[in-house]
């Protein structure tokens, strides 16, 4: 399971320059619109101080991270939910993503072209979900008229769609998100097969100037006033930082310059690690002197479950887990001294998997 996060925004607001920074991909970054034309796409492996501990324990002889794949998707303007700009495209292209990026500009240059006047991030915020509620009504109201032939028929499934329809029209005309909807996991699947825009988790990213990054200035404050109030949150991130951190192929370069800057990770970790807390993810992790290996699942998992991750036989023919917590592996140093120690655990099915846990399958099929 990789994590999937689309990155949106209006044009010119550092969305590319970001995308680029993060992967390393020298995507156009021009100062006019569209400038991204079509999506791009770049893989990025998870950094976790976790895995490298184990590698230096184990010894193995390939290291497998886990990995995030960012969508750079192009700008957005207002009247896309209609086609305008490339509305359609854009759209089609955010319904594949688990999770979307919003970066907002959050800096003042006259420089950048901005089309609409005077840098206002709580507009752009706004316009930019104007047109994804827009379509997202579109798609509801469509289903509606379909749901309710249905539902007058008889149909008791289709009774239920019909009102669980009705409350997301309501909502969705009132210009809100649909995740801020309180519905049941029961009641989302009458809108599953829409895979409504609204609907995904959203991490707002304020890209600001370097003397911003550590307080925020009067525009992050503007936009986390309105973000923090509807229970979403915002980061701040300069892409420009970024972009000169990407450049730097040496690991002790990179740690040098982050510290001039007084910051104690990169802004790819600290979007990482904000996108697995959106998604609610967690990492496990296996050791073994072929490889040391990192994997991505949901919180709450079952042991089962989290094996069926590596293949499917393991989670069908399922016996037990056996488990290392990192700090004992770091104290006791090998698999063989944790276990004479009692600190490798047996679990069965009903385990539920916890972050950081290093763990060996048993399993028959």
């Amino acid at each position: 399971m990789a994590l999937q996060c689309g990155i949106v925004g209006l044009p010119n607001v550092g969305k590319s320059t970001l995308f680029s920074a993060l992967t390393s991909i020298q995507n156009v970054a021009a100062n006019y619109e569209f400038a991204t034309i079509d999506p791009n796409i770049g893989i990025v492996e998870v950094p976790d101080e976790r895995l490298t501990i184990l590698s230096g324990l184990v010894k193995p002889q390939k290291l497998i991270p886990t990995t995030v794949e960012f969508v750079d998707i192009a700008g957005l303007v207002k009247g896309a939910s209609k086609g305008g700009g490339r509305g359609n495209s854009f759209l089609s292209d955010v319904r594949e993503v688990s999770a979307l990026l919003h970066v907002i500009r959050c800096f003042d240059d006259e420089n950048i072209v901005r089309s609409s006047g005077a840098v206002d991030p709580v507009m752009d915020k706004e316009v930019i979900e104007m047109e994804l509620q827009l379509k997202d009504l579109d798609s509801v109201e469509k289903k509606l008229i379909k749901t309710e032939r249905a539902a007058k028929a008889g149909d008791a499934q289709s009774k239920t769609d019909f009102e669980v329809l009705k409350a997301y029209q309501a909502h969705l005309s009132q210009g809100k998100n649909a995740r801020t909807l309180p519905m049941s996991e029961e009641e989302k699947k009458s809108v599953a097969d829409l895979f409504l825009l609204t609907l995904k988790p959203m991490l707002y990213v304020a890209n600001v100037k370097e003397e911003h990054l550590h307080e925020d200035n009067a525009h992050v404050k503007a936009l986390k006033k309105v973000v923090e109030a509807e229970g979403d949150q915002v980061l701040r991130i300069c892409a420009a930082l970024e972009a000169q951190i990407a450049e730097m192929a040496d690991i002790e370069e990179r740690e040098m310059f982050l510290q001039e800057y007084g910051l104690k990770e990169s802004g790819l970790s600290q979007l990482i690690k904000a996108g697995y807390a959106l998604l609610d993810l967690i990492t496990y992790f296996t050791a073994g002197e072929k490889e040391v290996r990192a994997w991505t699942i949901r919180r709450g998992w079952k042991a089962p479950q989290a094996a069926g991750v590596i293949h499917s036989d393991f989670e069908r023919g399922f016996i037990r887990a056996e488990v290392i917590k990192i700090p004992d592996y770091q104290k006791y140093k090998t698999e063989v001294a944790c276990k004479e120690a009692g600190k490798m655990a047996v679990e069965g099915k009903e385990y539920t998997v916890e972050d950081g846990d290093v763990m060996h399958f048993r399993f028959n099929v």
